[in-house]
């Protein structure tokens, strides 16, 4: 009686009170409840929820016993925490110890690889699917439509979507919204018509992601059309993020003022990806005013965050608002701790490589530094570059700017 009641009480402790969790976990360890595989997996998944992902590891590490639930458990906790590369270690430590991971553990795992953009582990634990005949669980099937799609492999992606026999909203909805995450704007719609044509009901989730298509296609009736539908035909109330997705098509199109009119309407309260949005539409048109109008509102919703001064800045730079330029510039070192740099990333060999501008961190940074220059000089003999200026980066080497 007592064990089952501590349990229960894990489990209501994850919400936000990670330190009463730890309270009982010593009560736990003190009356050595934590030798029960059960408590433990409670003790694990509180402290993943809470997002302490190492105080759970500890508790994964100090388990005498484990079971299937206590792997997934753990397997799940790195996956929310966006620790790919230590979920998959540990799923091939599940393997060796002779545990089969059930469908969420795999679930799971395909998600986190997915973020990671690592697609021969994505192949690797859909070849486990096929073979273990797991395809027709709709949650593994419908995490590797968006484990591919966000690998950039939307054809592997199409094939998951067509092997399922009977799809659901999300499975629909996966693939609608793969279509558009990779500018397949014609298709991404084909495919919510098709969906429609098999009376499945779509929700705000789905209308998002025809949205999104409509957006990245330029496709402003369309996607004037779906919203409409969305609040009229099936009287799905709107959130930030479609009006954000609206506002985006509009401004992307040059029509600011239609823009502009659907931001001031807006019955819910402004977020800054919406502003942000039509800032950015605001600087590709050249509409100053507009873009100071919604800086104003962005930078007291996010007054720490750099890349909001930064595309002001720029805004005024591109028009010779010089003062305006050195005012953003002062306030985003006056409010701002650091701007996060932007970076890309390569797959090799199953290993994922990160760049950020004039990077020194990576282990064959001279020699990536040095085929860059080699590349530069050929294209300089070849005379294939034109109007370009060339600068020497901090290793020494010629680079294109």
């Amino acid at each position: 009686m007592i064990l089952h009641s501590l349990i229960c009480l894990v489990h209501v402790l994850f919400l936000d009170r990670v330190n009463w969790g730890q309270q009982i976990h010593g009560l736990i360890i003190k009356m050595s409840f934590d030798l029960d595989v059960v408590v433990a997996s409670a003790l694990v998944d509180m402290y993943a929820k809470n997002e302490n992902i190492d105080y759970a590891r500890k508790a994964f590490d100090g388990m005498g016993v484990r079971n299937v639930i206590s792997w997934t458990t753990m397997i799940v906790g790195y996956g929310r925490h966006g620790d790919g590369k230590e979920a998959m270690r540990l799923l091939q430590e599940m393997f060796r110890e002779g545990f089969d991971p059930d469908e969420l553990t795999l679930a799971s795992i395909l998600s986190s690889c997915g973020n990671l953009s690592s697609t021969i582990e994505i192949i690797q634990v859909h070849a486990y699917v096929v073979k273990n005949g797991l395809e027709a669980f709709l949650s593994l099937s419908n995490a590797l439509i968006n484990g591919y799609s966000k690998c950039g492999n939307i054809s592997y992606a199409f094939q998951s979507f067509s092997s399922i026999l009977e799809p659901d909203l999300v499975t629909w909805t996966s693939m609608i919204g793969a279509y558009a995450f990779h500018g397949l704007s014609k298709e991404s719609i084909e495919t919510f018509e098709k969906m429609l044509s098999y009376c499945v009901r779509p929700d705000q989730i789905t209308f998002l992601a025809v949205l999104s298509a409509c957006n990245h296609g330029g496709l402003v009736s369309e996607g004037l059309h779906y919203f409409d539908l969305m609040t009229s035909g099936y009287k799905i109330v709107p959130d930030s993020e479609h009006y954000t997705c609206l506002i985006d098509l509009l401004g992307r199109a040059g029509l600011l003022d239609e823009a502009f009119n659907v931001l001031i309407s807006v019955p819910i309260e402004l977020e800054s990806n919406t502003l942000g949005a039509f800032i950015g539409a605001c600087k590709v048109h050249g509409n100053v005013e507009l873009a100071k109008w919604a800086a104003e509102k962005l930078f007291l919703l996010e007054p720490g965050k750099p890349v909001n001064y930064s595309i002001m800045s720029n805004i005024y730079a591109s028009v010779g608002h010089w003062f305006d330029v050195a005012r953003v510039r002062k306030m985003m070192r006056d409010r701002c701790d650091y701007k996060v740099p932007g970076c890309s990333w390569v797959e090799i060999a199953g290993e994922v490589h990160t760049f950020v501008s004039s990077d020194r961190s990576h282990p064959q940074a001279l020699e990536v530094y040095s085929t860059l220059g080699m590349l530069v000089r050929l294209m300089k003999e070849e005379d294939c570059v034109c109007g370009v200026d060339f600068i020497f980066d901090s290793f020494g080497n010629e680079c294109a700017i």
